[in-house]
């Protein structure tokens, strides 16, 4: 599987990936998922929001067998799980969209893996007492539309319809155009597909060295980072780069500059994280003062409090500046995600008796949206040697891979029990 999947959207050159959401190198990988599902007569069910769910239906006598088993409290493998108040479907996966020249396991290792755990349990014999499905959301990385995980998010109402319908890529092109353009009947907003998903467990590549350093293959995830995307709005006045001395002139990259600078001091200083990765100059000319810079900062923090008060000193210090310059500033919260504890007790449960480290998580994730939907989540994270993500040097090794689905089946018969 991960052969077929390895060069779909693939940069010869920096050897990355470019699998945009609703575009054609996301589309092949969608495909590609479709075809692996019909190979193992998955019931396959799609919303209008790019989601899909595609489910291995439990054998018909399973219901009896296992409440038998649960009335006996007999010991079988994932008997630790039981306790837990799961009554429908158990559902795993990811996303197969990535960041712009992204890594190739931020997402799709999620995915492949599903797949080879429902393969891992059949081989095993295992008859699951409820449904398993295997998803995969759309927009996951926000890399297109600005919005991360759109596709979980209006899934669970956490965006809505009207939110969705005003969201443009960088081209200008509208959301629902995208999504009509890749064979997507837009149907925005809360859908079926979360009727069925009961618990939610999600395997990820770690984004980190955590479990490099507690040299464990795998490790299970504690909670989420707050974080959230603000646009700064730089402006100015736009003028000659020769003929304007520097005392003249009211230049908005000057604020900005010093802006990112303030930002990186500040997250170091608190201990949290503040990035600007993403810039636009008008009129973008090399001889040319800007009369705008608009400028994206992704920041996270260990609490809700300590992102507001990383957002608002930036902010603060940005606009100081700005007076200084003679600039203005407008700064809009794109999108803010609050922190996202995973339920205690299912962490509690898929560790009993494992040496699998409980680690906190500074990535979004589409468990962290419908953890805070109220569904019953977890994530699996498979070791990432170089400690790199969003970029082309993200790894995983086949030794470690393979752990993680061992975890992920052992988990799943669990909870399908």
């Amino acid at each position: 599987m991960w052969r077929d999947l390895a060069p779909v959207g693939r940069s010869a050159a920096s050897g990355g990936y470019f699998r945009q959401p609703f575009g054609s190198a996301e589309r092949e990988c969608q495909a590609w998922f479709l075809e692996q599902c019909a190979a193992r007569d998955l019931d396959v069910r799609t919303d209008g929001n790019g989601n899909t769910v595609a489910w291995w239906h439990p054998h018909p006598a399973a219901f009896s067998i296992v409440h038998e088993d649960r009335v006996a409290g007999s010991a079988d493998q994932g008997s630790d799980l039981r306790g837990l108040s799961v009554e429908g479907g158990v559902v795993t996966g990811s996303h197969l969209d990535s960041v712009l020249d992204g890594g190739a396991y931020d997402g799709p290792l999620g995915v492949v893996s599903a797949l080879a755990a429902v393969d891992l349990l059949r081989e095993r014999g295992i008859r699951p007492g409820r449904p398993i499905g295997v998803a995969t959301f759309a927009e996951e990385e926000g890399s297109r539309f600005g919005l991360a995980c759109l596709g979980s998010r209006l899934l669970t109402g956490a965006t809505t319809p009207e939110q969705a319908r005003e969201l443009r890529d960088r081209d200008g092109v509208p959301l629902l155009d995208a999504m009509a353009g890749a064979g997507v009947e837009p149907d925005l907003g809360r859908s079926s597909l979360l009727d069925g998903i009961d618990c939610f467990v999600e395997l990820h590549v770690e984004q980190g060295r955590d479990l490099v350093h507690r040299d464990a293959p795998v490790g299970v995830a504690s909670e989420i980072w707050p974080h959230g995307r603000y646009r700064f709005d730089f402006t100015g006045e736009a003028n000659h780069a020769g003929s304007t001395r520097m005392e003249d002139r009211h230049d908005p990259m000057l604020t900005y500059a010093t802006t990112v600078l303030t930002a990186n001091e500040q997250a170091r200083v608190l201990g949290q994280r503040a990035t600007f990765g993403r810039v636009e100059a008008v009129p973008n000319g090399t001889n040319a003062v800007p009369s705008r810079v608009t400028a994206w900062l992704d920041a996270r923090a260990e609490t809700d409090a300590a992102l507001a008060d990383l957002v608002a000193g930036i902010d603060r210090l940005a606009r100081e500046r700005a007076d200084r310059d003679g600039t203005g500033l407008a700064v809009t919260a794109e999108s803010v995600s609050g922190a996202v504890g995973f339920a205690p007790d299912l962490a509690e449960r898929i560790v009993a008796g494992r040496d699998w480290p409980v680690i906190p998580t500074q990535a979004g994730h589409d468990a962290g949206v419908l953890s805070a939907a109220g569904i019953p989540s977890a994530m699996l994270f498979v070791r990432n040697p170089t400690g790199v993500s969003h970029s082309p040097a993200e790894s995983a090794g086949v030794e470690d891979c393979l752990a993680g689905v061992e975890a992920l089946a052992d988990v799943l018969a669990g909870l399908a029990r």
